[in-house]
């Protein structure tokens, strides 16, 4: 056997083993999973707009007119027109002064990250950040310090010891796993008292809350005054790629700085004309954001009337508590049979012991389907003896 099947049973063995399975057609509320119709729950498509005709169009309409690819990074040949349209538009939208594109949310963390705190600095990041956050911060060779999820007395401590060391503050603003929002005022107070940047990672933000669904930052009423506010077209924007926007020196700065950007290809016409018309349909239908937020709260209260602990979810992310990596699966898989699809977390994903399914509401699902998918999750926990879940860390 050698070593990378060693490795493989390993994970087979703790119950992290994990295959692709094959979604056909659009991302739709119902979608055929390995031939199989099911709810789909787990998308990232909050809004619809992945399968809207007018971002299909759009998309297709870029690619016939700027060409399949952008043919090189920005910094070369790969500079077009959809890029500045969007980036212009994104700021805007943002309440920034500009806005940079990347390839995806990973890199534009990367990226970031690494670029605005270097050797000799430090950076405090949320334990909960998505993996891209905590990469980058690795990545960015700056002393990183993990402060306890939400915690701001243990974040103020951590300040004040790295003293004029202290360079950025970074969080998800909606977390990825568990739903809640980041306490944001009170974080760009610390950074402001402190002489540290505050970073926002609004993937999970943008289009989801805020006004007009302008994210997490906008909720707050902070439009304008965080540091840097980096964010996906991936989710609820139904493209592909991401962006920062910050002050205009930032961006600059950025340009020249970050290795993500430098090194690679622009992301294609395509990704940047479905994301310019799905903030069209944002901004033209702000009751998509309302009926997102309506069904995650459906979904939440119908899933805690089954019993099941969906944690501090305040969001359209609604995690499903239940400890061990093999009884998430089992979970999982009874919940397929009865036709709904939630993917189950574990660890690296989560830290173990608090492995869950997350489900994930889209402004597109009927009210119905949303409270009969919890009485068959509610089923299916029921049958494979999952009835006293663990809760979710507080």
């Amino acid at each position: 056997m050698t070593d990378v099947a060693e490795r493989l049973e390993e994970l087979r063995e703790r119950g992290l083993h994990r295959r692709l399975r094959l979604v056909e057609g659009a991302q739709g509320p119902t979608v055929a999973l390995d031939g199989r119709p099911v709810l789909l729950l787990c998308s990232n498509n909050y809004l619809g707009l992945a399968d809207r005709a007018e971002v299909r169009e759009a998309a297709a309409a870029a690619a016939l007119r700027w060409g399949a690819g952008s043919g090189a990074s920005r910094l070369i040949s790969g500079n077009m027109e959809p890029h500045r349209e969007l980036e212009a538009r994104l700021a805007a939208f943002k309440g920034c002064e500009e806005a940079l594109l990347f390839g995806s949310g990973y890199l534009a963390n990367a990226g970031v990250i690494a670029a605005l705190a270097g050797r000799g600095e430090v950076v405090f990041s949320d334990e909960l950040n998505h993996a891209s956050i905590v990469d980058g911060c690795r990545l960015s060779r700056a002393e990183t310090v993990v402060y306890r999820h939400g915690d701001l007395e243990h974040l103020a401590s951590c300040l004040r010891r790295a003293g004029d060391r202290a360079s950025l503050i970074v969080t998800d603003g909606v977390f990825s796993m568990d739903g809640d929002v980041a306490p944001l005022s009170q974080l760009l107070e610390l950074a402001r008292r402190h002489g540290a940047r505050l970073m926002v990672d609004e993937a999970h933000a943008t289009g989801a809350i805020g006004p007009g669904g302008r994210g997490s930052v906008a909720a707050a009423g902070l439009s304008g005054e965080v540091d840097v506010v980096v964010g996906t077209l991936g989710k609820a924007l139904g493209s592909y790629g991401a962006y920062a926007c910050a002050s205009a020196e930032t961006i600059e700065f950025l340009v020249n700085s970050a290795r993500p950007f430098i090194f690679s290809t622009a992301p294609p016409p395509s990704a940047a004309g479905a994301a310019l018309a799905a903030l069209d349909i944002l901004e033209a239908e702000p009751g998509l954001v309302e009926r997102l937020q309506a069904n995650a709260e459906i979904l939440r209260g119908a899933l805690g009337a089954e019993g099941l602990d969906v944690g501090r979810s305040a969001t359209q992310v609604v995690p499903v508590a239940v400890g061990e990596a093999e009884a998430t699966m089992a979970l999982c898989e009874r919940a397929l049979e009865r036709g709904v699809f939630a993917q189950g977390i574990r660890p690296p994903t989560v830290p173990e012991g608090s492995c869950r399914l997350r489900f994930t509401a889209m402004a597109t699902h009927r009210p119905q389907e949303l409270t009969a998918a919890a009485r068959e999750v509610g089923a299916a926990a029921r049958e494979v003896g999952v009835t006293e879940p663990r809760a979710l860390a507080a």
